[in-house]
């Protein structure tokens, strides 16, 4: 099954906390991971319109924008893996949006689950929705999940503003300093090969 409404169809939750996410992804991320963010809340928003998933619309946003946020230097730990300590700033945000703490926890963990092998949809859709959406969008797979139309008018929106080079280097050094981590398992299972591919399976 493949996509077929319109860019502008998807929509983004008209709420305070969807702003402020916006404004700190802006403020931290590269433009290559800030268009990143936004196009993997596109992906996961258009497949879950696709598949009929129920979902929490406003929590994947702000997990989309911000699950690279522990890649930023600013909140780059030296301890843990950057997905880990995406989660805890998620979890920070969520407090000053004025969240509850359950909320807040769901928020960290849709942003650690993001870089799960998979996520099931019953137990998580908005962790499934957004594991999914990541990896569509740094390694391409199941592009085939939208139509090359769709595909195209995303990226031309959100350019990729040289992404692969920039989230591969950021891995490599992740992997490095933290060895243990995510990112380091990424790099051994052949990241660099899957996200360097020309042409890159988004752009087919």
């Amino acid at each position: 099954m493949t996509l077929h409404k319109p860019l502008d169809a998807l929509t983004v939750p008209d709420s305070a906390a969807c702003a402020a996410a916006l404004e700190v992804a802006t403020a931290y991320c590269t433009p290559a991971l800030l268009n990143h963010s936004v196009r993997s809340y596109v992906w996961a928003s258009a497949y879950a319109a696709d598949r009929g998933i129920e979902h929490d619309a406003e929590l994947l946003y702000v997990a989309a924008l911000l699950h690279d946020i522990g890649l930023a230097p600013e909140f780059d730990s030296h301890t843990v893996a950057f997905d880990e300590a995406g989660g805890h700033v998620a979890w920070v945000f969520g407090a000053g949006a004025g969240w509850p703490v359950e909320r807040r926890k769901r928020l960290s963990d849709v942003i650690v689950r993001h870089m799960w092998d998979s996520v099931d949809v019953r137990e998580d859709p908005e962790g499934h929705l957004l594991e999914r959406a990541t990896g569509v969008d740094i390694s391409g797979r199941n592009a085939d999940d939208f139509t090359a139309g769709f595909r195209a008018e995303v990226l031309a929106r959100y350019p990729r503003e040289g992404l692969a080079d920039e989230f591969l280097a950021c891995f490599r050094d992740q992997a490095a300093r933290k060895p243990q981590s995510s990112p380091a398992a990424a790099v051994r299972g052949g990241l660099a090969e899957r996200i360097l591919a020309t042409p890159h399976p988004l752009e087919r």
